[in-house]
């Protein structure tokens, strides 16, 4: 495979590693998520992981592996890699594109006031990442009434659900699998369009949900249902790394990081703010390129033989190669981008019970053809 900007970023070490913590506890809370580029090895995660974070298109990414794989870990370090974004001043999520969209009666009473004032309902801050608790209820998923204000104030009102508050952010659930099937379906509904609506008796109240979905899970303890791993655009597999050093380094940064998390990654920071910038110049590349003939056909080419029966396949495929392309500063996407990107793109979307299925329907439609095409018997 040619030499990918992308590829060094993920792999340079910064020349300032700390070799070592002082051994005492400062109890200071590990406030700093560990460093992304910290991590050691995991080439395909960290790659997954990088490709969603330039072009949301891709469709999120589902991370698969055992426990202890550093998956949470990577997640959570991606707080500092995130672009900054519009995000709503007010608890209640309310925006300027609401207002427009409802008028005065879309937003809270607050925020009205300060509309009618000309003052502004949202503001560019950094996205953030919103964890789904497996314990979570399906009203804290969505949103319903608010208890506590209903006590205070004796009135009633919808709080917002984690859903809401993801809104142009990063949901993540760990332990995806193990999602209740109410919550699964609730996701699903919001994560296809964009919004869902939260109806409590005579209260009816519409929310923003555009999100990068990131999902985790051990397949020891089961299988994800067929709907949603199919909103998981790219699917990355992560072990245990083979390598003895690269497996005592781990350890040697997981003790530096737990003894000093904040001069850990102080001593990340500049390889950290190098792949952030990397990664926003990269999102602006993005909407110039172009995908070239030829990856268009290997792209092509590749779902066919594969008898893949979803679209999102190509989608899939052929966004993480553009966000790929835009990685190496390259204006047009290559059959090597479509090469490099194809393995998290395009497993675990064959479906065996599926491809039974239609060898079921075609010879029942050939039994059916055959009568159809005799002559009809003699009345």
């Amino acid at each position: 495979m040619p030499p990918s900007k992308l590829r060094d970023l993920l792999l340079a070490s910064p020349a300032h590693q700390i070799l070592a913590a002082p051994d005492v506890d400062l109890g200071v809370a590990e406030i700093e998520p560990f460093p992304f580029v910290a991590i050691v090895g995991q080439m395909e995660m960290k790659l997954a992981l990088t490709l969603a974070l330039i072009n949301p298109r891709v469709g999120g990414v589902l991370l698969v592996g055992p426990r202890g794989t550093a998956k949470t870990t990577a997640v959570r370090s991606l707080v500092d890699l995130l672009p900054h974004s519009r995000q709503s001043r007010c608890p209640l999520g309310c925006t300027e594109a609401m207002l427009e969209a409802g008028g005065m009666t879309a937003i809270c009473p607050d925020c009205a006031k300060k509309a009618g004032y000309g003052e502004p309902l949202t503001e560019l801050m950094p996205a953030r990442i919103v964890e789904l608790p497996l314990n979570a209820r399906l009203d804290d998923v969505v949103g319903g009434i608010d208890e506590r204000y209903a006590l205070e104030r004796q009135r009633v009102r919808l709080e917002r659900g984690l859903l809401s508050q993801a809104d142009n952010n990063l949901l993540y659930i760990d332990e995806v699998n193990l999602l209740e099937d109410a919550i699964a379906d609730a996701i699903l509904d919001a994560a296809a369009q964009g919004h869902y609506t939260v109806r409590r008796g005579p209260l009816k109240l519409t929310y923003r949900s555009r999100f990068l979905l990131i999902g985790s899970m051990n397949p020891e303890e089961g299988r994800l249902r067929p709907q949603l791993m199919d909103r998981f655009g790219l699917r990355a597999v992560v072990k245990g790394l083979a390598d003895k050093e690269e497996r005592y380094l781990v350890y040697q940064r997981a003790s530096q990081y737990r003894q000093n998390p904040d001069g850990f990654a102080a001593a990340y920071a500049e390889a950290t703010l190098t792949l952030a910038a990397e990664i926003q110049a990269a999102r602006d590349r993005l909407p110039q390129i172009m995908i070239n003939p030829s990856a268009r056909a290997l792209g092509l080419s590749l779902v066919k033989q594969m008898a893949i029966d979803s679209h999102r396949a190509e989608i899939t495929l052929f966004e993480a190669a553009l966000a790929y392309a835009a990685a190496d500063e390259r204006q047009e996407v290559a059959p090597e981008d479509v090469q490099a990107v194809a393995h998290i793109a395009l497993r675990l979307r064959q479906s065996p019970a599926l491809e039974q299925f239609f060898v079921e329907q075609m010879a029942e439609d050939s039994q059916l053809q055959k009568l159809l095409t005799q002559e009809p018997p003699p009345s």
